[in-house]
């Protein structure tokens, strides 16, 4: 191709909305899963037992998993009803709302069970608008790009996740660094909440300078679009949906092993500083980005389906790895780990953004990409710190190991039922 289409205004318009919007989005999630791994437990969940304290913080952070299928199928009804760009806008609007709201709740000693109830209520709505959010997305990218790019238009919005978890996990690590830990337990984990509100400010402002996408245009034009989208996908689009589900498992149960599992463990039971262990996740976090760009070339030059399941195959050889790398004892072979484990991330999350929306006609892609992606989301993400914190206090890390490689072949098998529409 002569010319890079990533270079012309409109593409690049539409790639840094899909970036920007995932990127505060995700931003907005990890904030939370950071502070479910710090300060959550003992602010929100009283125990004598610190592990306890822990796993109802990330019993917490599994609510959002539950939220998010619905949030797919009700943005994703309105998505492939009345376009992706209307629909974007309100999931970020939700997302954020439920965000700043956070900064402001009571912790139990001032409000007792009402707190936690709160709280789980604004994990809830977080949830709910990150479900309507990856997929119109994706779609955003993919419905725009030229032939032959699909993976590579496709891999900016996953790049909203490490960009978002940088500026996340970036800010904890600054508040750490300039508030003593009795500051930062009394107030100073609000702050990260109370600045969503000015990434939201960007997002938007992104967001409703963009068009609609020629996908959706041409759908509408050749036909009404469905009066339920849900219920035309579940009846026609079934196998496409399981498998796509499947797909999206191992993603899911890499990350939040190599960030909240590994960030509690790491300071819970390893006995490292806080701001040493975010520093650490700070630097692995690049190799993400990197994986999710070599990913999304390699996804053109074969097809995402082949990228996916190498990524598969990979998080099997990180699943042996974690016992040796995680409990080293020092925190240079542990950074080497959590780098290792988010460059494999990197091969089973970027090709998502082209494979998913692959897997569906354009008039119930929408709520097809979202459900697929969120309900993968719970299966591989929902549980897994919880599950993992709960196998390393019974068996060590071996069995999280184990877990891992469990999760990466129920993906392959996902992958190898089915492959992309033609």
């Amino acid at each position: 191709m002569s010319r890079d289409p990533t270079a012309t205004n409109s593409n690049r318009r539409v790639l840094t909305a899909s970036l920007v919007g995932t990127a505060v989005e995700f931003y907005d999630f990890y904030i939370y899963a950071t502070a479910a791994s710090l300060v959550f437990g003992p602010l929100f969940f009283p125990s004598k037992s610190a592990s306890l304290q822990l796993m109802a913080s990330y019993a917490s952070l599994g609510v959002a998993f539950l939220a998010r299928p619905l949030g797919a199928a009700v943005f994703g009804h309105f998505g492939d009803r009345i376009g992706r760009k209307s629909t974007l806008v309100a999931s970020l609007m939700l997302m954020g709302g439920s965000t700043l709201a956070i900064a402001f709740l009571p912790t139990y000693a001032m409000a007792g069970w009402l707190a936690p109830t709160l709280l789980c209520l604004l994990r809830f709505g977080q949830g709910f608008g990150l479900g309507g959010e990856w997929g119109g997305a994706a779609l955003l990218a993919v419905e725009n790009a030229p032939p032959g790019w699909k993976a590579r238009f496709g891999m900016f919005p996953q790049l909203g996740a490490p960009v978002g978890f940088i500026a996340a996990n970036g800010l904890f690590l600054l508040l750490g660094l300039a508030l003593t830990p009795e500051q930062f337990q009394a107030w100073g984990w609000r702050l990260p909440f109370l600045g969503s509100a000015a990434l939201v400010a960007v997002g938007l402002w992104v967001r409703l300078k963009l068009t609609e996408t020629p996908a959706f245009a041409a759908a509408i034009a050749h036909e009404p679009p469905p009066a339920v989208p849900l219920g035309e996908l579940l009846r026609d689009h079934w196998k496409a949906t399981l498998c796509g589900t499947l797909a999206t498992i191992c993603c899911f149960a890499v990350y939040y092993l190599m960030t909240a599992f590994a960030l509690g463990y790491g300071v819970t039971t390893l006995g490292y500083g806080r701001t040493a262990m975010l520093g650490v996740q700070l630097g692995a976090i690049l190799f993400m980005a990197a994986g999710i760009v070599a990913a999304g070339y390699w996804a053109d030059a074969a097809n995402p389906r082949r990228v996916l399941m190498a990524g598969c195959a990979m998080t099997v050889a990180v699943g042996a790895l974690l016992p040796v790398m995680m409990g080293a004892g020092s925190l240079p072979p542990i950074f080497a780990f959590l780098s290792l484990g988010l460059l494999v991330m990197g091969f089973v999350y970027g090709p998502l953004g082209a494979f998913l929306p692959d897997l569906f006609p354009a008039r119930v892609r929408y709520t097809g990409a979202s459900a697929a992606f969120n309900l993968g989301g719970i299966l591989g993400g929902g549980l897994a710190p919880m599950i993992a914190q709960a196998l390393a206090d019974k068996g060590g890390l071996v069995p999280v190991g184990i877990y891992l490689a469990v999760a990466a072949a129920v993906s392959f098998v996902g992958l190898l039922a089915l492959k992309p529409r033609q």
